[in-house]
């Protein structure tokens, strides 16, 4: 009986044994080598188009349920919030609050109906403030498959549930572990490569074999989030010794970027894993790391991202100007400091597809690990990347004006809302600037005069 046992288990053994070496085959032959050399055996975007097909299937036999169901209720979408707010400036606004009387706001009297625009912005704000909501995950018009929290989808039919189901064993015994371990694979070969390829001496042989690291790298962690990325606009692509500007959904964002080219990376210095990460990065290539001591001296920083601009042999720089992420809808105020530097600034717009999984980091609700497990376990990550026509400091323009500039050209070619407000609004309140911009808007309109161009 014991010669069985052991028997027995001898041949489970070598079963495991034969399953991981076909895994590692399939995923090395399939995947891996493929990822490297940037190609692509299309298995992605048939699995991609599958996926469609499937959701596009379940948002039909959805829609038939609510009308099969009368007690259901069925939500109209509402993409831009709560509240449909017009967009108009504050003389148009209270010009509408005024048309019953025969006076007009262009001779600048006061009138008691103002006050109802301050009641309606305040009670807008309370509500459905703008900011907030950019905080928050995107709103999607259909069920996607990904999570049953709509009680109005429960059990619609059968086929429905059984498809998510399926979903949910392959996401997670399936993809999930392929995925861990193309990212695991991925960041090892980061730390070995960038490494060893920092102890041989400063030569293009040595910035060659740099940027192909990267490159492999980013594509290896890539292909591990099953990305499918479309880049539009390639003759815009960033060059060395400039600034490479993006709006800022999630961490991912800079291996989307990175998968078609390398970046120099500007942040803090941290410790534990991703130190290791960052100190083997640098040693094979110019990134600019900054101690936390560093970070809040702004003439530091400035100097040293100057510095490295003027070396046109340098990659160019990687920064997301909002400071923070948002939610995939908006483009929120551009901190003026990478706008200061000088050089040529190349604008970058990102836009994630929200069907197949929600990209972005809501850090007050999620940390890292929790939301890095949220996205290897999603159905994939399709995005649209495009590069921007080169930008420059016009004569007269100072850097704020600069920034607007670039941020509402991303906006505007990512289909975007551009917003105003600064995304660090998120973890603080509103600065009291802002208040008296409103109040001198106001108060020029009332003594009829023209409201102040920076307002």
């Amino acid at each position: 009986m014991t010669d069985l046992c052991e028997g027995g288990m001898e041949d489970l053994w070598s079963i495991a044994v034969v399953l991981l070496q076909v895994w590692f085959s399939v995923m090395i032959g399939f995947i891996m080598i493929p990822a490297m050399f940037g190609l692509s055996l299309g298995v992605t975007s048939v699995y991609i188009q599958i996926l469609v097909k499937i959701l596009e299937w379940a948002t039909l036999r959805i829609e038939r349920g609510h009308r099969e169901r009368s007690t259901l209720p069925v939500p109209a979408p509402l993409p831009f919030g709560l509240i449909q707010r017009e967009g108009g400036s504050m003389e148009q606004e209270m010009g509408e609050l005024r048309r019953y009387r025969t006076q007009s706001i262009s001779r600048g009297e006061f009138a008691l109906s103002d006050s109802f625009y301050f009641y309606i912005k305040g009670l807008e704000s309370i509500v459905d403030d703008q900011v907030t909501q950019r905080f928050s995950s995107e709103e999607l018009v259909s069920w996607n498959l990904l999570t049953r929290t709509n009680h109005n989808f429960h059990y619609i039919s059968l086929r429905l549930t059984i498809i998510w189901g399926l979903g949910v064993i392959i996401r997670y015994c399936v993809l999930f572990p392929l995925r861990i371990t193309l990212a695991i694979i991925g960041l090892t070969w980061l730390v070995i490569g960038t490494t060893l390829v920092g102890f041989l001496p400063n030569n293009r042989l040595k910035n060659w074999l740099s940027e192909l690291v990267h490159l492999m790298c980013y594509r290896i962690c890539a292909r591990g989030l099953s990305a499918t990325i479309q880049y539009h606009n390639k003759e815009n692509k960033p060059q060395k010794g400039g600034i490479c500007v993006a709006n800022h959904t999630s961490p991912i964002d800079i291996v989307i970027l990175a998968n078609d080219g390398c970046y120099a990376m500007v942040g803090q210095s941290h410790g534990g894993l991703m130190g290791v990460i960052q100190r083997s990065m640098v040693r094979s290539c110019p990134h600019v790391w900054f101690e936390r001591s560093e970070m809040r001296d702004r003439n530091a920083v400035t100097s040293r991202l100057r510095a490295h601009v003027a070396a046109k042999t340098n990659l160019p720089i990687l920064i997301f100007p909002e400071g923070t992420c948002i939610n995939n809808t908006s483009v929120m105020m551009f901190k003026k400091g990478s706008f200061e530097i000088g050089g040529t600034i190349y604008p970058v717009a990102i836009k994630y597809d929200p069907r197949f999984g929600d990209a972005f980091w809501n850090s007050a609700k999620y940390n890292m690990v929790n939301y890095l497990l949220r996205m290897m376990t999603s159905w994939a990550i399709v995005v649209n990347v495009w590069y921007l026509p080169p930008m420059t400091r016009r004569e007269g323009e100072d850097a704020a004006q600069f920034a607007n500039r670039v941020k509402s050209a991303i906006a505007h070619q990512g289909g975007l809302l551009d917003m105003a407000w600064d995304g660090s609004l998120k973890r603080a309140k509103v600065k009291e600037e802002f208040k008296e911009q409103q109040q001198k808007m106001y108060s020029s309109m009332v003594m009829g005069k023209k409201a102040p161009a920076n307002a």
